[in-house]
């Protein structure tokens, strides 16, 4: 073909738009290969799985799930999440800042993100009965501090529980924050009945005038009368903040009597008993207080929420409104006071001679022991526990004398009151063992392991890493 008579062929209309069409097929081509090369060079950061880039840390998340699952977890602050929980922590919001409030943020892009936090405002808010709530603390830290700033100045007095009589140190403590900007006083309770007592309550706070006092603790196992509180915070015109991180679960099933109605303020972490992730809650019925409160939340203590980890919240509370969660806290209880009566009859100190939540607090003074002893003949025969400070202890200052047990870890596996009286008696053994030939025999230490793997076989944590 002559290229005057291929001119003509190619100038035909039809195949004028064959041709140009051809030539978009191409581009298009060479786009989409240019561009799976770029995919290619981002996969392996985007989708690599943790075995293949980080043998170490794949490692210590098994070893620490193997530690888990075939030990006996009575560490009263700590609990077991649900595996809907666990998986859903890890969401596509970690990427995403989102400084500010719902509907006033420092970023664009956040308007699933405001969605997501009015559902778990709204959830925080049904679940306490309360108007309003903050649930962007990243832990019982900020949000305690959060009240603080927003209620006092420096040098403002605080009245507070003792730590030696179970307080909490972000409550005051001298060594804390909170302790170095303001000025601290403390009550406790009867030595006799282990119990709080108004009559010092009251005295101390006319005595001091604090400007806010603060009810609740890390190891008091009776109920709190919150009534009493405002009463005494009526009388020396004080603010009145609960801290109901040990027992917000117990609270919202009914089980404790609540404190929205009787304190200005009201605060909780998210992962003891409400089973969710590490955060914090701020719970007011005050409309004013609650905006200064968030104000001071952010911008002035802390940046943009984390927004993964809200996630994780929404979902707890919600299982907190479930049927079952009311089953498993009910249980809660029942196991340690299936435990207290236990160590009772084999004539083991329990502080306040019983409990009324999750805790069971061993009085370690007339067995002659300490918790540095107690803790770690425990730990190597696979119950895990922690120490507490008691009340006019008649050792050294710088000895802990308590031991403090708590049963939401154990419950959430399954476990009910034979197996809680089963661990009594094995601790009890231990103790007196101790007490008498200031440690642990092979023996007894060997038969208590195979005791708490048969458990732990029986009662799995099933989770995979």
């Amino acid at each position: 073909m002559s290229v005057t008579n291929t001119w003509k062929v190619y100038t035909q209309p039809m195949n004028i738009i064959k041709r140009m069409w051809e030539w978009f097929l191409v581009i298009i081509s060479r786009n989409k290969q240019q561009t799976n090369k770029h995919v290619a060079m981002m996969e392996p950061s985007c989708k690599t799985n943790l075995p293949t880039s980080d043998v170490l840390v794949e490692s210590i998340l098994k070893n620490e799930l193997i530690r888990q699952s075939t030990s006996l977890n009575l560490i009263a602050s700590e609990n077991l999440v649900s595996e809907a929980v666990l998986k859903v922590q890890n969401n596509v919001f970690i990427n995403k800042r989102a400084d500010g409030y719902p509907g006033y943020r420092h970023y664009e892009g956040c308007g699933f993100v405001d969605e997501l936090e009015k559902v778990v405002i709204d959830r925080a808010k049904r679940l306490f009965k309360c108007k309003y709530a903050n649930v962007q603390p990243y832990s019982g830290s900020q949000m305690n501090q959060a009240v603080m700033l927003t209620l006092l100045s420096p040098g403002d007095t605080i009245m507070r529980m003792h730590l030696e009589w179970d307080g909490h140190l972000t409550h005051g403590l001298a060594t804390n924050i909170s302790g170095m900007w303001f000025n601290t006083v403390t009550y406790g309770v009867d030595p006799k009945t282990g119990t709080i007592d108004m009559n010092n309550v009251l005295n101390c706070a006319i005595r001091h005038r604090p400007k806010l006092i603060i009810v609740g603790s890390t190891s008091y196992p009776r109920t709190i009368d919150w009534k009493a509180f405002r009463r005494v915070a009526d009388i020396v015109d004080s603010f009145l903040l609960a801290d109901i991180s040990h027992i917000a679960g117990l609270i919202v099933t009914g089980l404790q009597p609540s404190p929205i109605d009787h304190c200005d303020v009201v605060t909780t972490t998210t992962h003891e008993s409400l089973k969710g992730p590490c955060s914090g809650l701020i719970l007011s019925n005050n409309q004013e207080l609650s905006k200064h409160i968030s104000t001071t939340l952010f911008p002035r203590l802390q940046d943009g929420p984390m927004i993964n980890v809200m996630v994780a919240t929404a979902v707890a509370l919600l299982e907190a409104k479930q049927d079952e969660y009311r089953t498993w806290s009910t249980i809660v209880v029942e196991n340690a006071k299936a435990m207290a009566k236990r160590f009772k009859n084999r004539k083991i100190d329990i502080v306040s001679n019983g409990t009324d939540n999750h805790l069971v607090i061993i009085d370690l003074k007339k067995l002659g022991i300490t918790d540095k002893q107690v803790t770690s003949w425990l730990d190597r025969c696979y119950i895990t526990t922690n120490k507490t400070d008691i009340s006019n202890h008649l050792l050294s200052t710088d000895v802990v004398s308590g031991l403090r047990l708590g049963t939401y870890a154990c419950t959430s596996r399954g476990m009910r009151r034979d197996v809680f009286e089963k661990m009594a008696d094995m601790i009890a053994d231990i103790l007196l063992e101790i007490k008498n030939k200031g440690e642990v025999s092979l023996p007894l230490k060997t038969k208590t392991r195979m005791v708490v793997l048969g458990l732990a076989d029986k009662y799995p944590i099933c989770y995979n890493v």
